[in-house]
């Protein structure tokens, strides 16, 4: 009867420092995801004087497409809601390149350039 408790004792002791574990690595994950969102900004261009044609316009649309799903994948992280096959800050970090690549595409220049 006491050796039952105390592996009742020990399965739940350890089960709460598994989630204790996770909850930090999340939120690690989550800091550094929300870190380089902030980077998601296209700096020295100037919408009126950008040509209009048809790949501007795909570059300027990608980047609020791009920037709106990162925003919602963060939220969704948040919720608990996240249905993604890689660790959100690496989900974050291929989209920061293709919005990187929109925002150098229409004459821009990162900040961290």
């Amino acid at each position: 009867m006491l050796h039952e408790k105390v592996m009742k004792i020990l399965a739940l002791f350890s089960s709460l420092i598994l989630l204790t574990g996770c909850s930090f690595g999340s939120s690690a994950e989550l800091k550094r995801a929300e870190k380089l969102f902030s980077q998601f900004e296209c700096n020295n261009i100037e919408s009126t004087q950008i040509t209009h044609s048809d790949i501007n316009t795909y570059h300027q649309q990608s980047l609020g497409a791009t920037k709106a799903k990162v925003r919602s994948y963060i939220e969704n992280y948040k919720d608990g809601e996240a249905e993604l096959d890689m660790p959100l800050d690496e989900v974050v970090a291929q989209q920061y390149q293709l919005y990187k690549a929109a925002c150098e595409s229409l004459g821009g220049i990162s900040p961290d350039e």
